[in-house]
């Protein structure tokens, strides 16, 4: 078996792949394109497995090219959709394409000089210069309408089905659009192969059929499956429906490692799989591991170490980790004066806050400020109690009656973490 199929089956990462595939894999070094459609300023991780894809293309010696659609991106993609995408406009296009360009070269090497160095393409590069009457005549003529209507992605949209919309012409399109774009880079680049999620197989095809028919060439297509939850539900968004961002100006990297440390034991035995480079033996080592001390977390701490430090840095997985450890305990008044203001917040969403005047901070009566000023106790004579039995802490240092509060202990300038046993967090912002 090629080293890159059997890479891909052991990780359970291929849903279809064209007979003869293999075959031209094992033949000669391949040049394969996987498309990203830049619908945001940034990809999120529903990427990371096609991006991962291409990263274990070139690894196995073979020359991955990633594409940009900044002509598709115009139309939209009708596969797995229930209605049309709302249309761009071009300066918006133009700015997401290069957000999208940047991200990539993190994950691929296209700086080399060796036969597989990874290659960078934006469809608009060759789809501009076509205009409708020629795309029609020397592309469209090669496939037919009902080739077209046969596809799953357009089946659908045409079914009735209660919540789908019909599809518009220009969506209609796109199939023919992705097909010709594996037909340029057939011809300008010798590509062989084109690789995608399991939604694409019908517009990957329809690439392969026009290749066949414009120009007697053989060209293949390979898919992997969507990745959804083990419960079934999809995969990609926060418990709050948020999606998780690549970028960390739109999802910090305290929250992406959150995301993955969060994974429940079903989910990280298959994330490990489909998301690290980890070997198979490394694996199914920490699987075992794993099983034996579920209690320990063991695949969802490599989980989320492995992919902070691919998505992001090893600097960033280290803050990550810091700062988990002081929401769960494991921390210092230091450590948490470390922190700048937007991590702090991160750390304790949720917590309830109350704004003191800083001038009350600095000279009221540690009583009253637990009290009357902020509320985190009922009373005086409670948080007399409280502090007597020496179960109240300010960032994370048990403190008695006799404490006051300083300017120095104010976290990032002007937070105060209160806490009542393990669990029971008050912040006090100073204004």
């Amino acid at each position: 078996m090629n080293s890159f199929i059997e890479e891909l089956k052991w990780r359970g990462l291929i849903a279809d792949m064209m007979p003869g595939t293999e075959e031209q894999l094992n033949k000669e070094i391949t040049t394969a394109y996987i498309g990203f459609d830049p619908t945001a300023d940034s990809l999120h991780i529903g990427s990371l497995i096609p991006i991962k894809i291409l990263a274990h293309f070139q690894q196995h010696g073979h020359r991955p090219i990633a594409l940009v659609g900044g002509a598709t991106g115009m139309i939209g993609d009708p596969s797995g959709k229930s209605s049309e995408r709302n249309l761009l406009d071009e300066s918006t296009l133009n700015h997401y394409v290069q957000c999208i360009q940047q991200q990539l070269e993190k994950f691929l090497d296209f700086s080399s000089d060796a036969p597989n160095s990874a290659e960078l393409v934006n469809n608009y590069d060759w789809m501009k210069e076509i205009s409708f009457l020629d795309f029609a005549k020397d592309i469209g003529k090669h496939i037919t309408v009902n080739y077209m209507m046969s596809k799953d992605s357009v089946k659908k949209r045409f079914s009735g089905e209660e919540g789908v919309e019909g599809m518009s012409f220009t969506e209609f399109t796109y199939q023919l659009l992705q097909g010709y774009d594996f037909l340029h880079l057939y011809k300008e680049k010798n590509v062989k192969l084109q690789m995608g999620g399991s939604d694409q197989w019908g517009n990957i095809t329809t690439g392969s059929e026009l290749i066949r028919r414009k120009v007697q060439g053989t060209a293949y297509a390979l898919t992997v499956p969507l990745i959804t939850k083990s419960d079934g539900t999809k995969f990609g968004k926060s418990e709050g429906g948020e999606n998780i961002w690549l970028d960390p100006k739109r999802t910090s990297p305290y929250k992406f490692y959150q995301f993955w440390l969060n994974a429940t034991d079903l989910d990280a035995k298959r994330f490990i799989k489909f998301y690290t480079f980890l070997s198979k033996d490394e694996t199914e080592r920490l699987i075992k591991e794993h099983d034996t001390e579920p209690h320990l977390r063991i695949l969802q701490k490599r989980l989320a170490e492995e992919l902070t430090i691919w998505v992001h840095s090893q600097s960033e997985y280290e803050r990550a980790v810091k700062a988990s450890e002081i929401l769960f305990g494991k921390s210092t008044a230091e450590d948490l004066g470390s922190l700048d203001e937007q991590l702090f917040l991160e750390i304790f969403d949720g917590v309830p806050q109350k704004e003191v005047p800083l001038k009350d901070l600095l000279e009221l009566d540690i009583v009253d400020i637990l009290s009357t000023q902020s509320g985190f106790l009922k009373s005086k004579s409670e948080a007399q109690r409280e502090l007597t039995g020496q179960s109240i802490s300010i960032n994370k240092t048990k403190i008695d009656k006799e404490f006051q509060i300083t300017q120095k202990d104010l976290i990032a300038g002007k937070f105060i973490l209160l806490q009542k046993g393990k669990k029971n967090y008050f912040i006090i912002k100073a204004v």
